[in-house]
C-alpha cells in the first residue's frame, strides 16, 4: 500500500535526478548589452523551428533573457535571422 504524499506515481522505481544548474553565458562573459548584430551568438538561443528558447532551457538570467529577446526580434526585423524555419 502506498502512503499519501510519498511522491510515488505508481511506477515503483522512480529515480531522483539531480539536474545541474545552468549558468547565464552572458554573465560569465560580463556582457553589458546584447547586440542584435551578433548573429552567431543569437543563433545559439533559437530552436531549429526559429523559436526563442526559454530561460529554463537556455540557462540565461532574467535580465539577459529580456535583452536577448529584444535583440533576436530586432535581428529578425532587419532580416539577419529568420522568423520561421523552412
Amino acid at each position: 500500500m502506498s502512503r499519501k504524499g510519498s511522491g510515488d506515481k505508481g511506477s515503483g522505481n522512480l529515480r531522483m535526478r539531480r539536474v545541474k544548474k545552468k549558468v547565464c553565458s552572458f554573465c560569465i562573459d560580463k556582457v553589458e548589452s546584447i547586440e542584435y548584430k551578433d548573429v552567431g551568438r543569437l543563433r545559439k538561443f533559437i530552436s531549429e523551428r526559429a523559436k526563442i528558447l526559454p530561460r529554463r532551457i537556455s540557462g540565461n538570467c532574467a535580465k539577459h533573457q529580456r535583452q536577448l529577446t529584444i535583440a533576436i526580434k530586432r535581428a529578425r526585423h532587419i532580416a539577419l535571422l529568420p522568423f520561421t524555419a523552412e
